[in-house]
């Protein structure tokens, strides 16, 4: 119950104002689109440059706890896949956005309130050492396994272009990439430029949540429900089980970091899969409808993980 009251409901909570508010007209799709150009540009950008500039960095990447995360992603992912192609039989880029359903976890609007509400800033460089090879590297492997299922060679040819445009491109990856320089040239963050990033960065958490929660508003349940079922099953039970294995059997994660690595990959389904399926005009139905349903489910399967963790 204490879990229920100090971490679900303040997080889930918000999410669920932000979509009623949507729904019910209160807060407007231009609204909705300002507030996450808000968070994804200047808040979240701000906070993580802060906490990575302040952080103690480690002598070394943990490469276990890397390891442990996106080998559990991998490997649900591959079993995505495995189900689209010779269960459901789907053609061409479709294995790829169900194999992305099942390891492609909604990391930052919904992860960074939750791992922060949860742990508080002992838990900021595991976190977000996550979010630094999370999206450009799962978006490559999509991108490379959706344009071999359709064979379209040139698009892989322009792909190491693209991912490098989208790295300079992206404000969360400058920030991190900035923080961390900042800290390693040794230099005291300046009082103004602190004060003024934690202010900024304070908005963050709540502005996150409440625009993923109004951004979901904007799709329905498109049907599939059974491939949109095994997607939500493979991402809320299977990677986080597998995460777990990795990290606690095989690794040996020190306890914080795998705890933080199982949280954020029993988190729903992040939209990008969604924008993929778009972009590829395959496997949509089961990707929007997979989105919302592990959104809602995750509210009782996020709960039980923190008291499987025995968090307090």
């Amino acid at each position: 119950m204490e879990i229920i009251l100090e971490i679900i409901v303040p997080v889930f909570g918000i999410v669920g104002i932000g979509y009623g508010a949507a729904r019910l007209g209160l807060f407007r799709q231009e609204a909705t689109k300002g507030l996450s150009a808000f968070v994804f540009d200047f808040a979240i950008p701000a906070m993580l440059f802060r906490a990575m500039a302040t952080t103690a960095l480690p002598a070394q990447i943990e490469w276990g706890y890397l390891i442990s995360y996106f080998g559990g992603g991998y490997g649900a992912w591959l079993i995505g896949t495995l189900v689209s192609l010779y269960l459901f039989r789907r053609p061409g880029a479709e294995p790829a956005i169900a194999g992305m359903t099942g390891g492609f976890s909604n990391t930052v609007l919904l992860g960074v309130p939750l791992i922060l509400t949860t742990f508080g800033e002992r838990a900021t460089l595991p976190l977000f050492l996550v979010i630094a090879f999370h999206s450009w590297q799962l978006l490559s492997v999509v991108t490379i396994q959706a344009e071999v299922g359709i064979g379209a060679r040139d698009e892989m040819r322009r792909l190491p272009a693209n991912v490098l445009k989208g790295l300079v491109r992206n404000p969360i990856i400058i920030a991190l990439l900035a923080g961390v320089a900042f800290n390693l040239s040794g230099l005291t963050l300046p009082h103004v430029v602190d004060t003024l990033t934690e202010t900024l960065g304070r908005a963050a958490m709540p502005c996150a949540v409440f625009a993923m929660g109004a951004s979901l508003a904007g799709y329905r349940l498109a049907g599939s429900v059974g491939e949109a079922g095994v997607g939500v099953v493979l991402k809320l039970a299977l990677h986080p089980m597998l995460v777990w294995l990795l990290a606690t059997h095989v690794l040996t994660v020190e306890p914080l970091w795998r705890d933080v690595a199982v949280i954020l990959a029993a988190l729903p389904v992040g939209v990008n899969v969604y924008l993929m399926a778009q972009r590829y005009q395959a496997g949509i139905a089961p990707a929007v409808t997979a989105v919302l349903l592990s959104t809602a489910v995750s509210v009782l399967s996020v709960a039980l993980v923190l008291h499987l963790l025995e968090v307090r």
